[in-house]
């Protein structure tokens, strides 16, 4: 499932190439048919993210709201006839005959596969396949979803006392809670792994057990890999000391990541063999040498 710095470099996508501009909305599988309908020819005024959910802003008032879950992907097209495939997943690119209809609006190819929604506009196109949510609301429904959201690190309006006030009385692990995206939006199986063992605590610590003198560094630490995903499109959690060759970064490699997928290789601070368990319905990667 993407993570939080890849909704926000999808925003961050929509807002320069379809922000500002009419937008042209179908869904070829036709089960958005109803919500395609309601934004086709508005103007998309913002993108914007929390957490993991993608809110795209339209000069209607409405909202076209998608969570991508585990299959979820956007796949952008642009005016000069080159495919990219596979967003928020790098797949390479191939090269499409575009045409434009007597508007000025992109013809992009016939759609492949399941697309939920295709927007188009006179830059290029965007196809979502496999969300788990896919609607238009309103601004007091975008309100509201936001509201059961616990605060997003990569925000402007980010609270970290928020999600401290649910931690600090709670006796569930922090590394369940960090999963829970009512108290961090946007942290996944990845930073949750790779920041627990950057701080050196043990996911099984319980929330009020933690203690502010490690949360508030967790804190800080996060919002920095994340906003290093945001710069870098991927995640890299290692130390430059860490790594055989930190002058080859940002570069995707296989010793970008310290313990997630690593299950039963040696640490690469420590040695001790990397354990693994599944908790809060996910695979939880640890060190206990680092960690215990």
């Amino acid at each position: 499932m993407p993570e939080g710095h890849t909704l926000h470099r999808l925003a961050a996508h929509f807002d320069k190439t379809f922000g500002g501009g009419a937008v042209r909305a179908t869904s070829p599988q036709g089960r958005f048919a109803d919500g395609a309908a309601r934004i086709d020819g508005r103007v998309l005024v913002e993108g914007e993210a929390h957490g993991k959910h993608l809110f795209l802003g339209f000069d209607s008032g409405e909202w076209l709201r998608v969570h991508l879950g585990l299959y979820g992907a956007w796949s952008f097209g642009d005016a000069d006839g080159e495919r990219h495939l596979g967003a928020p997943r790098a797949m390479g690119t191939e090269r499409v005959e575009l045409n434009r209809d007597g508007d000025g609006f992109v013809v992009p190819p016939t759609p492949v596969g399941a697309v939920r929604v295709r927007l188009v506009n006179t830059g290029g196109w965007a196809d979502l396949r496999g969300p788990s949510a896919c609607e238009v609301i309103t601004t007091d429904e975008k309100r509201a979803v936001q509201a059961r959201l616990g605060p997003d690190p990569l925000r402007p309006d980010a609270d970290p006392e928020r999600a401290w006030h649910v931690i600090n009385r709670s006796r569930t692990t922090i590394g369940a809670l960090l999963m829970r995206q009512d108290v961090i939006a946007g942290i996944g199986n990845i930073y949750r792994a790779e920041s627990l063992f950057r701080a050196g605590i043990d996911p099984m610590t319980s929330g009020r057990d933690l203690g502010r003198e490690r949360w508030e560094p967790l804190w800080e630490d996060l919002t920095d890999l994340l906003r290093d995903g945001v710069r870098d499109g991927y995640i890299i959690t290692t130390r430059p000391e860490h790594r055989p060759d930190p002058d080859a970064y940002p570069v995707p490699r296989p010793d970008t990541l310290y313990v997630c997928y690593r299950t039963g290789e040696p640490c690469r601070v420590c040695a001790s063999p990397i354990a693994a368990t599944e908790l809060a319905g996910r695979t939880l990667y640890w060190c206990p040498g680092c960690q215990g």
